[in-house]
């Protein structure tokens, strides 16, 4: 399962670098606590959550992009820990210090 869940990390990370480079559009907006999300994140966010719902459909996600409430989640003894991009606004400004956070908890 790592190198599945590694390969998914490379095709989310190939998905961020598309908009880094220019190749599809930043569109920056702001989520409702005031941090900013890009194209980006939810290319990324969407790429993983695809991939990890096909590879272990029985473990839930927690992602930073589509988080489900208190309520769901409390009762998850296992589930993944996602940041699609993590890093954000050091991506929004290119200078290179953002990741992709995929652990499983």
């Amino acid at each position: 399962m790592l190198d599945q869940v590694c390969q998914l990390a490379r095709n989310a990370g190939d998905a961020i670098m598309q908009v880094y480079d220019g190749t599809k559009p930043m569109d920056v907006v702001s989520k409702a606590d005031n941090s900013p999300v890009t194209a980006a994140d939810i290319a990324a966010h969407t790429v993983i959550m695809d991939g990890l719902r096909t590879l272990t459909p029985d473990i839930p996600v927690l992602s930073e992009e589509d988080p489900p409430g208190w309520e769901v989640r409390q009762h998850w003894q296992r589930y993944w820990l996602v940041d699609p991009l993590d890093g954000t606004k050091e991506f929004i400004k290119r200078n290179g210090e953002f990741t992709v956070n995929i652990a499983l908890i």
